[in-house]
């Protein structure tokens, strides 16, 4: 049972990976630096290490060289013990190096970037969504004819993202992210309360064609629209990358 089991590990590490060729490019990955909601239980917000590093590894194992950027840079908070893929990444591509030595926003030259992904976690709420630094970079890459993806939180992350034009890059998008129907149900934010934003409704101000559980005919579906890929929740993060791959390699 064991020997079938790593038998089977071993074909979907095969089946994932691409040819590793170090000049098809860079893709930059968004974390957050901030570790709790300021509230006096102390609710973890920080990063879902299952959103981020199984795309990490779909990313570095299909040819491409990623970086890590976060408000402040250097080491980020992460939650949830690595297990499965991501203990995987972990263990043998780098994960830690990187994500523990993430850059600043001043050390990221745009052009070098085919993609911009933002995972899950209640972090990049807090302190990326507002970023002055970061939200330009993402419209940079974008315009530049990169992909933007994110997973669960993220998409509420590039929400205030403004384009050259003015207008904001989610503007008339059919996208998805962590909805209000789920939020409110949960305590891990205080059923929202402790949020700066909900992700739904910010997305929805900003012209966003929002895609709820009613939308989509299974919640674990990704949205591809106008270069934005999009997931409600983590089990589709890995999928996210890959078509994030697919747009990237169809541009």
């Amino acid at each position: 049972m064991k020997k079938g089991f790593l038998a089977l590990w071993a074909i979907l590490i095969f089946i994932s990976c691409g040819n590793n060729n170090p000049e098809k490019g860079k893709i930059l990955i968004v974390v957050s630096n901030t570790e709790d909601m300021g509230d006096p239980e102390k609710h973890f917000a920080g990063n879902n290490l299952w959103e981020v590093a199984p795309p990490y590894h779909i990313f570095v194992s299909h040819g491409y060289e990623v970086d890590f950027v976060s408000p402040t840079g250097g080491k980020v908070p992460f939650s949830m013990d690595p297990m499965g893929i991501s203990s995987y990444t972990i263990k043998y591509e780098n994960f830690n190096g990187k994500v523990e030595n993430s850059l600043t926003p001043d050390q990221v030259n745009h052009t070098k970037y085919k993609a911009v992904f933002i995972g899950g976690g209640y972090g990049p709420l807090f302190d990326v969504a507002k970023n002055e630094a970061i939200l330009p970079l993402i419209a940079k890459i974008y315009e530049n004819g990169g992909v933007v993806g994110g997973c669960g939180h993220g998409p509420g992350a590039f929400a205030n993202v403004k384009l050259s034009n003015g207008e904001y890059l989610v503007k008339d998008v059919k996208l998805t992210g962590f909805p209000n129907s789920t939020e409110v149900t949960k305590s891990w934010a205080a059923e929202g309360t402790l949020l700066p934003i909900m992700l739904e409704d910010q997305l929805r101000q900003n012209g966003a064609l929002f895609q709820t559980k009613n939308d989509l005919a299974d919640k674990h579906d990704v949205v591809i629209d106008q270069r934005i890929v999009t997931t409600m929740f983590l089990p589709s993060s890995t999928l996210v990358a890959k078509e994030m791959i697919g747009e990237i390699e169809k541009n």
